[in-house]
């Protein structure tokens, strides 16, 4: 087989087992997979080679330097990504082979067609970035899918389905997240097609047995979007779409992505909270209007949570593009000086989301969560989604006489500053301006040194005290990716050098 060519380890076996079903499912994909299978580990494996280093998990050698600690190397130097693991480590082995067969896959897709509306544009877009997350090698893991799940869900789909079940009303916990007509003693929950048909016969037969729980022939076509577990909805009447954030018990990178109680309780709690607390006319938020779960088993499996999206919210000329797909358009937004670019970039960034956190509240500003807008190439607006991931300081908020009321137990709630301002110091200054200035300087030769004085001359301008000097210290925290998979559940840090600590 042309696999073997790639490796003759569990990797080629991974691959083989994706080239039998691909020889059923979609054979006209097969030849472009095989051809991609080289690219896609060599991807993986420099994603994670760049993270070993980085981590302190094991020195892969010199690379290209970067700030806060980040190397980028030319190619992974292996033709397995396990091989630069020096450590047994079964669970992560299995990511990462199932990441590079992803990956190989998506690579062989064709561009799926879109709608004409920004919110469908958006997804189009967001399939520029193939690998997925920016920093994590994991960015095409799909563990608990195999290849025909791939072919009907994951990014690159056209199309594909909402599911409903039924619940008695006793079970529903939260908002009416779909309209259910008329079911006495029912509540109408949707649920991912994946999960109604792989998860929920099996764990919860006992309440189907006894009709608590049904589940309903009904469908609506959605389009599936990078966070895989939510999709996009047909337009209503009023020409405008929503999202539907539904839970999906596969892991993704780092993590399961069923949703928690807390989540679907809390969504819509911190949109009312960023509409009291956004001052700024450049901020669109995606906000989280309903949500609701069914707390029986896990509890995690039936939840859902909707979402405002973009189209009818934009202005003629406005364009939105998701950040992972930044990096790949720079091309044609940069059209004159790139420094003065990024000047007018982390000026559209910052500023707000730094307000923000002054006042308790450190979004997740990562590249995946953000949607910058332009007009002509010049970044004009910013819509957020997504505040699952967020963390609120609740004496902050307290202080500022603002108060939410957050499902007992909620991760997202701190009174530890340092938790709380390395959220928004990770995602919005290492992973998103981060991946920014590095894609400067090589299309455009933007010195990395002087493009962090800038950014720093906004953070001046943005922020003062106590987090002026976090953001701004000889060292900041860096979401250690790669050890977090090694070690088990949790968040990890490491310190990392900051470039933002030498004065403007």
């Amino acid at each position: 087989m042309m696999t073997r060519s790639l490796s003759t380890g569990r990797l080629a076996i991974a691959a083989a087992h994706a080239e039998a079903a691909l020889a059923v499912h979609a054979p006209e994909l097969t030849d472009g997979f095989l051809a991609a299978l080289g690219e896609a580990a060599d991807t993986v494996g420099r994603r994670l080679r760049g993270a070993l280093t980085r981590e302190g998990i094991r020195d892969c050698g010199p690379g290209e330097r970067h700030a806060f600690n980040r190397v980028e190397y030319a190619t992974s130097g292996v033709r397995d990504p396990v091989e630069l693991l020096g450590q047994e480590a079964p669970g992560f082995v299995a990511e990462l082979h199932n990441a590079v067969v992803n990956l190989a896959i998506a690579m062989a897709r064709p561009p799926a067609p879109t709608d004409d509306d920004p919110d469908a544009r958006a997804i189009g877009l967001e399939r520029l970035a193939v690998a997925g997350h920016n920093l994590h090698p994991c960015g095409r893991t799909r563990l608990g899918w195999d290849t025909s799940d791939v072919l009907a869900y994951d990014l690159e789909t056209e199309k594909t389905t909402i599911g409903f079940v039924a619940v008695r009303d006793e079970l529903h916990l939260g908002d009416d997240v779909w309209p259910a007509g008329e079911r006495p003693g029912f509540r109408v929950q949707p649920v991912h097609p994946w999960q109604r048909d792989s998860v929920i016969p099996q764990r919860y037969k006992e309440l189907l047995d006894r009709g608590d729980l049904r589940i309903l022939d009904d469908e609506i076509e959605a389009v599936p979007t990078a966070a895989l577990r939510t999709l996009l909805l047909p337009p209503g009447p009023d020409g405008r779409r929503d999202y539907l954030k539904v839970s999906l018990d596969i892991q993704v990178t780092s993590t399961r992505r069923s949703i928690s109680v807390a989540s679907t309780r809390n969504g819509p709690a911190v949109s009312r909270l960023l509409e009291r607390l956004v001052d700024s006319d450049r901020l669109i938020l995606m906000h989280e209007t309903a949500g609701a779960a069914v707390p029986v088993g896990s509890g995690r499996d039936l939840s859902a949570i909707r979402r405002d999206g973009l189209t009818g919210r934009l202005e003629p000329g406005e364009r939105a593009i998701p950040g992972g797909a930044l990096p790949f358009l720079l091309g044609e937004l940069v059209t004159g000086d790139p420094a003065q670019w990024l000047r007018e970039y982390a000026a559209l960034l910052l500023p707000p989301l730094l307000r923000l956190t002054a006042r308790g509240v450190a979004l997740e500003a990562h590249l995946q969560n953000c949607l910058p807008t332009f007009v002509d190439g010049r970044p004009h607006r910013l819509a957020l989604r997504d505040f699952a991931g967020l963390r609120l300081h609740l004496p902050r908020l307290a202080a500022a006489g603002h108060e939410v009321e957050l499902w007992p137990g909620s991760v997202v709630g701190t009174d530890d500053l340092d938790i709380f301002r390395a959220k928004i110091g990770y995602t919005a200054f290492q992973a998103h301006l981060g991946e920014l200035v590095i894609r400067l300087g090589h299309d455009f030769g933007l010195d990395e040194d002087h493009a962090w004085r800038i950014v720093r001359e906004v953070v001046d301008e943005s922020t003062s005290g106590d987090d002026h000097a976090f953001f701004t210290a000889p060292q900041v925290p860096h979401k250690a990716l790669v050890r977090m998979r090694l070690a088990g559940p949790g968040d990890i840090y490491i310190p990392v050098r900051n470039p933002l600590h030498a004065p403007a």
